[in-house]
Parts: C-alpha cells; sequence; structure tokens
C-alpha cells in the first residue's frame, strides 16, 4: 500500500527546545565539548573599549569563521544565510531560532578595526594545539612537511612587471667560508667577496601584490599563495609557512624546519619529499642529529646520455671515473659550491661512448660535485636501511591527506582574501578548525566505543572499593582513550 503524507499547516506551532532539534551526535556537539573558547575574552580585551555600546561577542565572531571552515562554505556571506536556517549552527552560537545573526561584514569590520596586526588567530591555532597535547595526540617523532598552492584573489591579466632585488640565500655566509677552504685545500685562491647587486625581473599582481604567479602544468599560469606545512601521524598540523606562489618549497623549508626544531625537541624522523631534496637542507637536518626521509629522486639527463651514478667518485684520488674507465680531474670550485671535474678532451675525442657522454664542441665532459654532497649521500644510505619505506609511505596518509582534505573539504583550493598577513590568519583559522575537527572525532569515537565511560567519571570520585577501582581503570586502558586526572 502505497503512503501518503498527510499535508499540515506551514504555519504549525510545536513548544520545544533548541537542544532538542540538534541530533546529539551533530558534529557541532563534539566540537563544543572538546574546547572552551572562553579564553579569547583574556585575548582580546585590550581591543575592546571600556565604554560605549555593546559589540558583538568576540566568541561569536571566532565561531562564525569556525562554521565556516570546518563545514567547507564558501563564504562569510554564505555562512550567514546557513546559519539563519540551521538550527545546529544557531545552538553552536547560542542564538536563539528567531535571533536576528550578525551581518556578514561584521566579521571583516571588526579585523579591520580590532583584529588585524594582532596575533590573536595564531594564538588561537597554538591554544587548540595545547587541547591537542593534553589528550597525547601531539606525538613529536615523526614530522611531515611539504607544500602546496593556493589560488589567490587576482586576475592573470592584471599584472605588471617589476625589477627586485634577488635574496640571499640563507646559508650563503656558511658556503662561502666552505667553497674557500675548499679551494685553499686544492691550491687555489679564495674566490673574492661578490658585492655586486643581483636583480631580477618578476610579474606581480596588480590586485594583490603579496601573490606570485604559479605555473599550474604546462600551460596554465595563476596567481597563488604556498603554505608548506607540518603535521604529525595523527594527521595534526603542527605548524606552517605562507609566502607567496612564486617560491621553491625548499627555500620557505628552512624557515619552517627551524620553527619545528624549536617547538618539538623530541622529533626524530623529518619525511619531505624530493623537491626538498638539496645538499643545504640535508645537511641542516642531519647537522641537528635528525634523520631526513627523502625519496628516490631521477636524475634530470637527457635521453640516450649517461647519468651521473654512471660516473663513479674514487674518494681517494679525488676524481670521477667514468664509463670508458678514464679519469676526469679536478679543476676548481665555483661561487655555487659545486666542484667542477673535467675530462681530457683528448681522450673524449676518438671515444665510442662520447655521443652518451657530451656534447661540447671541445669533446670535454664536466661533473660537478657539490662539497655537501656527502649529506645527499648519507640520506640514499638511510633510504636503503630497513623501515624507511614504511615510514616515508605514511606520507600519503598523512600530510598528503591534509591537503587533500583542506581543499576538498574545507575551502582552501583559493582565498577570497588579499595581502600575505590576510591570509596567513586565514589558515591560522582554517588549519585550527581541522585539528579541532579531528580531535572531537577521535575522542568521541573513544567514547563511544565503551558503554560505561560515560558514567566512568562521575562514579571514580565516589569509588571506596579496589576491585571495582581496578576494573574502571582497565576499562580506561582497554578504550586506548587518553586521560588526565586530577586526584585531590
Amino acid at each position: 500500500m502505497m503512503g501518503k503524507k498527510d499535508k499540515i499547516s506551514k504555519t504549525q506551532i510545536e513548544i520545544l527546545s533548541l537542544d532538542s532539534l540538534v541530533p546529539q551526535d551533530h558534529l557541532v556537539r563534539k566540537l563544543d565539548q572538546v574546547i572552551d573558547l572562553s579564553f579569547i575574552y583574556d585575548l582580546v580585551k585590550d581591543l575592546y573599549s571600556k565604554t560605549g555600546a555593546e559589540s558583538i561577542d568576540p566568541v561569536v565572531l571566532i565561531k562564525l569563521n569556525i562554521i565556516q571552515y570546518t563545514f567547507g562554505i564558501r563564504s562569510m556571506r554564505q555562512t550567514i544565510k546557513e546559519i539563519e536556517v540551521n538550527a545546529a549552527y544557531r545552538w553552536y552560537l547560542g542564538y536563539g531560532l528567531t535571533e536576528k545573526i550578525p551581518h556578514f561584514s561584521t566579521f571583516s569590520k571588526n579585523y579591520q578595526r580590532r583584529f588585524k596586526g594582532t596575533d590573536i588567530f595564531e594564538q588561537i591555532f597554538f591554544r587548540i594545539l595545547n587541547e591537542i597535547a593534553k589528550c597525547g595526540l601531539l606525538t613529536e617523532e615523526n614530522i611531515y612537511i611539504d607544500g602546496t598552492h593556493i589560488k589567490a584573489n587576482a586576475n592573470i591579466h592584471n599584472k605588471e612587471t617589476i625589477e627586485v632585488e634577488e635574496s640571499v640565500k640563507y646559508y650563503q655566509d656558511i658556503l662561502e667560508k666552505e667553497i674557500n677552504e675548499d679551494r685553499k685545500n686544492h691550491n687555489k685562491k679564495p674566490l673574492k667577496k661578490n658585492e655586486e647587486i643581483k636583480t631580477k625581473e618578476i610579474t606581480v599582481s596588480k590586485n594583490d601584490p603579496d601573490c606570485g604567479i604559479f605555473h599550474k602544468g604546462e600551460h596554465k599560469k595563476v596567481f597563488a599563495y604556498l603554505s608548506n606545512t607540518a603535521c604529525n601521524d595523527y594527521g595534526i598540523i603542527l605548524d606552517f609557512e605562507v609566502t607567496s606562489g612564486n617560491k621553491h618549497d625548499s627555500t620557505v623549508f628552512p624557515i619552517l624546519y627551524e620553527r619545528i626544531k624549536n617547538k618539538y625537541k623530541s622529533n626524530k624522523y623529518i619525511a619531505i619529499d624530493a623537491g626538498y631534496k638539496t645538499p643545504a637542507i640535508a645537511k641542516q637536518i642531519l647537522d641537528n642529529d635528525k634523520i631526513p626521509l627523502l625519496p628516490y629522486k631521477r636524475p634530470m639527463t637527457k635521453k640516450g646520455f649517461y647519468k651521473k651514478y654512471e660516473y663513479v667518485y674514487d674518494e681517494y684520488y679525488d676524481c670521477y671515473i667514468c664509463p670508458n674507465n678514464k679519469i676526469l680531474k679536478y679543476s676548481t670550485t665555483n661561487r655555487n659550491g659545486y666542484q667542477e671535474y673535467k675530462s681530457n678532451p683528448n681522450d673524449c675525442k676518438n671515444c665510442k661512448y662520447v655521443k652518451n657522454c657530451t656534447e661540447s664542441k671541445n669533446n670535454q665532459k664536466v661533473v660537478t660535485r657539490h662539497i655537501w654532497e656527502e649529506y645527499i649521500e648519507k640520506c640514499e644510505d638511510i633510504r636503503h636501511t630497513k623501515g624507511f619505506k614504511e615510514k616515508y609511505g605514511r606520507r600519503k596518509e598523512t600530510i598528503e591527506r591534509v591537503f587533500a582534505d583542506a581543499k576538498e573539504l574545507h575551502g582552501m583550493r583559493y582565498t577570497l582574501h588579499r595581502g600575505l598577513e590576510r591570509v596567513k590568519n586565514e589558515l591560522y583559522l582554517l588549519f585550527g578548525c581541522m585539528n579541532l575537527k579531528k580531535l572531537a572525532k577521535i575522542i568521541w569515537k573513544r567514547y563511544k566505543n565503551s558503554s560505561e565511560l560515560h558514567v566512568l567519571f562521575e562514579d571514580l570520585k565516589n569509588i571506596s572499593n579496589f576491585r571495582i577501582l581496578k576494573r574502571h581503570f582497565r576499562l580506561l586502558i582497554n578504550s586506548k582513550m587518553p586521560f588526565v586526572f586530577n586526584l585531590k
């Protein structure tokens, strides 16, 4: 028999509470349980006047952003529209069914008048990390770092070309010192300090000068920002560094790594992809007694030519031996830190393999070796050790999963904000919401797995029987739920 819904009046009146409209397992309930946001009042109290009209609750302002980023709503305007008709969102904000929701421009105005230039969003991000640490989820032994681009709010056609000064590499002073020591050991004169200021031309956006042009594939170009991000085994985001999109991951890594190194002292392994595989980064990690997990990087050699690894380095005689068993002797060490080893043109001229070796007019083969090449070789040794494949394989389950979720579920694929500071504050909130969501789901799942945990904490203080106390502790341990007791 076909059922048919009875028509009722759309103006029907029922007496019920807002709480009864929100399912017990709704995500907003989980978010509300895992963290108390009242600490925000202390963070912002100096940003508000003690006189005048009463402002909108600052906790509500932050919760508006938490709803937007947690549920992946594309803009604040759309977020307000969703809140107006969503009982769960109203419950989370503390607004009744008929109470007027703040205008979508409210947060933007407060940002310009109060929050701009402050570190409130950074403090919220790290406060959430502190709550995660209390639950035992802030593991530090393995840290995974990678970078991703965020499309900027800028028209690719509205651009201009400007000339800027080239930035000096962070390790330049150390490198120059070691270059001159190497040249001295080879009876070469030290290089004169290069006082010339080098410049280069770059393309910048007129809409947002802080972003940079990024080549997306072979033909497409977009203005973007670059976020280098670090996470742990649970996928908890530990820290990040956001820059313009025209920078390479390897140039941003040292800034993020230094903060990670100082904050997370017990870290042992750093897993990064082939884009970070440079002698300077390998040296930086190994010199800090940490273990870099770097993958195999395919040699960038023309098809049909010998790969660099086919030229054998003889450490004792400091020379290279080519596939035809001829010697390439040391020639010089250049300003970039590469030792140059050159073959004898007379040997190469009549060699049957010369077409697979070099295209130079004088038939001379040059092989370069960085003065910090030994650090790359140590990384290769680590790559072949037992357990490397399993540890490095966790990248796709951690940092790559973080980026996938951030872009697909939380609106990180592009930004509507302009300016490096505004985008950075947006990421503090977005990544903070992702961490909060992960914490809420983990804690909820662990509570749900035990039918008795909901009464445990209420009953524990009244337990005097040792057997019952022992049973409750066994229940906690078997549930694998992180817990802290304050025994008084």
